[in-house]
C-alpha cells in the first residue's frame, strides 16, 4: 500500500520543471485535439508561469470553473456560427446570462470576442451579422450592469489589408470598409481595442527566397525604411502593426488601440512549409517575450506599449489543413516544451480525473473482495 500511495503521489504532484519568472504575454488556449490535459491542471501550468491573461476560442465552463480564484484574466469568444442568432439582443442576453453571469464572481472575464476573422473569411455572409452582433452583445452588457467589467470586439486576418508596406501606406479592402468603418466607431463609442491576428511566417512560407528570415525573426538583419515616414523597421511584426494602425487612421480614427490577439511560428510543416522548424519557432518567441518584456513599442507608436497574445499553450492535433496548423504550441500535451523558451513552469502529470478514480474504485472493490475470500 506505502508503494501505491507513492506512486500515485508522484503521478499528482512530479514537476516537469520548475517555475522562474513569467512569459510577459497573454496566451492563446486552444482545445481542438484529443490529448489535452484536465483545465485544472492547465491552471496550474499557468500559474507557475505566471501568466495572468488567457484568450480561449468560446466560452468553456470546464476550463471557466478549473480557473476560479486565479485572478487569471480571461478573453472568451463567440464562434462564428453564433453570428446571425447574436444579432437578436434578446438572445446576446440569454448568451450572457448564461456564459459569463455565473462565473464572474470568481473568474475573471474581461472581454468577449465576437467571431475570428469574419471580415475577408470563407464566407460572404457572415459579415454583414458582424458588428450588429457586437452591438447586441454590448447593449446586452449595458443592460445587465456589465459594461465596465467586459468589453466587446472581434479579432482580424491581416488578410483585410490590402496595403501593408511601407506601413504609412496601410489600407484596408476597398470592400470591407463598409464593414471596417462603423465598426470604428464602436470602438471608439465602447473604448474597446481593435484586434488583430498577425502571422510574419507567412510571408516566409509563401516566399521564402526573397523575404529575408531574420526580419521575421527579430533577429540581427539591414530592416527596411519606410520612406513615407523614415522610420527604420527592424521586424515584420512591428511593421505589420503600424500598417494596420495606418489604416484605421486612414479613416478617420486615431482614438483606437491595435492589440495583437494571435502571433505565433510553427514548429512543424510540410515539405512545401519552409521555416516550420523548432529552431525557428524558439528563436521568433524568445525574441518576441524578450521585447515584451522590454515594454517596446512599434517605431510609429513608441508609446504604445504593444500587448500580444501567442499562439498557442499546446499543440492541437485535431486541427484541419498543413501540418504547421497542428504544431504552434508551446508545450506538447504532456506538458513538456517543445523547445526552450527561457521560462519555466510545472503541469501536474495527473490529477483524480475519471480514470484515476475507477482505479482506486476498482482497487478498493478488489480489497473487499479479497478481505470476503478470507473470512469466508
Amino acid at each position: 500500500m506505502d508503494a501505491l500511495l507513492s506512486t500515485l503521489f508522484l503521478l499528482i504532484f512530479s514537476k516537469s520543471f520548475v517555475g522562474t519568472f513569467s512569459l510577459g504575454v497573454g496566451i492563446n488556449y486552444g482545445q481542438i485535439a484529443n490529448n489535452l490535459p484536465s483545465p485544472s491542471r492547465v491552471s496550474t501550468l499557468l500559474k507557475s508561469l505566471n501568466i495572468s491573461r488567457v484568450k480561449l476560442y468560446d466560452a468553456d465552463p470546464n476550463v471557466l470553473n478549473a480557473f476560479a480564484n486565479t485572478n487569471i484574466e480571461f478573453i472568451i469568444g463567440l464562434g462564428n456560427e453564433f453570428l446571425q442568432k447574436m444579432q437578436d439582443p434578446q438572445q446576446s442576453q440569454i448568451w450572457i446570462q448564461q456564459k459569463v453571469q455565473p462565473y464572474l464572481s470568481r473568474t475573471r472575464i474581461t472581454c468577449i470576442t465576437v467571431g475570428n476573422e469574419v471580415l475577408g473569411g470563407q464566407d460572404p455572409q457572415l459579415p454583414q451579422y458582424l458588428l450588429p452582433a457586437m452591438k447586441s452583445m454590448y447593449q446586452a452588457l449595458v443592460n445587465l450592469g456589465l459594461s465596465s467589467q467586459v468589453y466587446v470586439t472581434t479579432a482580424h486576418s491581416l488578410q483585410i489589408l490590402k496595403t501593408s508596406f511601407p506601413p504609412s501606406s496601410g489600407a484596408f479592402h476597398d470592400d470591407l470598409v463598409q464593414y471596417i468603418q462603423p465598426m470604428l466607431s464602436f470602438h471608439t463609442q465602447s473604448n474597446s481595442p481593435f484586434l488583430i491576428n498577425a502571422y510574419p511566417y507567412f510571408a516566409y512560407k509563401n516566399d521564402p527566397k526573397n523575404v529575408p528570415i531574420e526580419y521575421l525573426l527579430f533577429e540581427p538583419n539591414s530592416g527596411t525604411v519606410d520612406q513615407g515616414t523614415n522610420l527604420k523597421y527592424d521586424n515584420m511584426l512591428y511593421a505589420q502593426i503600424d500598417a494596420v494602425y495606418s489604416g484605421i487612421k486612414a479613416l478617420g480614427h486615431t482614438d483606437v488601440q491595435v492589440r495583437i490577439s494571435e502571433t505565433g511560428w510553427p514548429s512543424k510543416g510540410d515539405e512545401d512549409e519552409p521555416g516550420a522548424t523548432v529552431e525557428n519557432a524558439g528563436i521568433y518567441n524568445r525574441n518576441l517575450l524578450q521585447r515584451m518584456q522590454e515594454g517596446q513599442g512599434t517605431p510609429a507608436h513608441p508609446s504604445q506599449r504593444i500587448d500580444i497574445y501567442v499562439f498557442a499553450l499546446f499543440n492541437e492535433n485535431m486541427k484541419p489543413g498543413p501540418t504547421s496548423e497542428r504544431n504552434y504550441g508551446l508545450y506538447y500535451p504532456d506538458g513538456n516544451p517543445v523547445y526552450n523558451l527561457g521560462v519555466q513552469g510545472y503541469l501536474p502529470r495527473m490529477d483524480y480525473s475519471s480514470s484515476a478514480k475507477s482505479a482506486l474504485c476498482i482497487l478498493s472493490l478488489f480489497g473487499l473482495l479479497l478481505g470476503s475470500l478470507l473470512l469466508a
